[in-house]
């Protein structure tokens, strides 16, 4: 059954679904078509899109819906969903249409929740910029990291990593992360982290069963690696617990930057696909602080800020570095906004 139904579409969902297929994920893009043609068969959820306060897009309503599908999928509820995500049949508008009659209220309710992509693959780049970080001050890292979600990347020095040739950090670990890389490898670098925090308004602790189920769902169905090394970093979590703090980030940050600094340590603050999520105020509030607290780093204390966001345009994600003192910006990577690809220009 291939419907096209017009009313209650969601051109949120169509747009998603074009980004997912040049993201090279077909299957995620053909069940947010579908789930855009079907839209008609789940009137709370098409309520919410229609209705919904603010940007759908910097909101990520299409990566909500295809999260809550996904889950569903993996419960096995409705079986025609699971049989669909079984490849057991190609039947999308077929298995859509009855999963929204069914399960309207249960997508309704979990796409209320904001994203939850704490996306393992990212650490890479993470990672690569604080070689650079620390072949520029010459010390170890500090970590602060906002919007930290369940801490996953906070535990980044405890993978392993192959960075276009360059061999860092746990070669031992069960989480190892070699993107598809292209240019030179950053620096030769010792990966060593003195000290790792973050923030997030809605902490999840990576031991509750509920947490995993919703990461997981997060994980586009037709990526089993991705799928694989996020259950990897939560099982290293379930043992070495991420030390994140319930807070806002504005708030939280300004606290850290108010205590001491130890001598000999780089203090970095590392973010990540974040302020697509914060208002344009916000946005400045941040820059602000980095600037009051950059005028106060030091050789012996300087800071380091490491930004993986999108530009303005929302074309590129750009793995930036900038250092204090002295405040030099660097443009290290053009990235997959998963990680899987790096760019580097560093």
């Amino acid at each position: 059954m291939n419907m096209i139904v017009h009313p209650g579409s969601s051109s949120e969902l169509r747009r998603q679904s074009w980004r997912a297929r040049l993201l090279g994920s077909p299957f995620v893009a053909d069940v947010l078509a579908a789930a855009d043609r079907q839209l008609v068969h789940a009137p709370r959820t098409a309520a919410l899109i229609a209705n919904w306060q603010g940007d759908a897009a910097a909101a990520a309503l299409g990566l909500r819906l295809n999260s809550a599908v996904h889950a569903l999928a993996r419960r096995g509820i409705p079986p025609v969903l699971k049989a669909l995500f079984d490849h057991r049949h190609n039947d999308f508008d077929g298995a859509l249409a009855t999963t929204f009659e069914t399960e309207d209220r249960f997508i309704a309710n979990w796409m209320r929740s904001p994203t939850q992509t704490n996306e393992v693959g990212r650490a890479a780049a993470l990672a690569a910029a604080l070689l650079v970080a620390r072949g520029a001050t010459g010390l170890p890292a500090e970590v602060l990291e906002l919007g930290a979600s369940c801490g996953l990347n906070l535990n980044l020095g405890r993978y392993g990593y192959d960075l276009g040739g360059r061999i860092a950090g746990n070669q031992d670990s069960a989480v190892h992360i070699a993107p598809r890389w292209n240019g030179s490898a950053p620096p030769a670098e010792p990966l060593e982290i003195v000290e790792a925090r973050g923030v997030d308004l809605n902490p999840l602790d990576p031991r509750d069963l509920a947490t995993r189920e919703r990461l997981l769902a997060y994980v586009w169905a037709d990526q089993p690696r991705r799928t694989k090394r996020l259950e990897q970093a939560l099982e290293i979590a379930q043992l070495a617990v991420p030390d994140v703090e319930g807070a806002d980030a504005q708030i939280w940050l300004e606290e850290r930057f108010a205590e001491p600094q130890a001598a000999g340590t780089c203090r970095v603050v590392v973010h990540s696909m974040v302020l697509q999520y914060l208002g344009h105020d916000q946005r400045e509030a941040l820059g602000t602080m980095f600037q009051e607290a950059g005028h106060r780093a030091c050789s012996k204390r300087p800071l380091a800020r490491i930004s993986f966001e999108w530009n303005q345009a929302r074309t590129e994600v750009h793995l930036k570095l900038t250092t204090w003192p002295g405040q030099t910006t660097r443009l290290l990577a053009v990235c997959d906004p998963y990680g899987d690809w790096i760019d580097w220009r560093g």
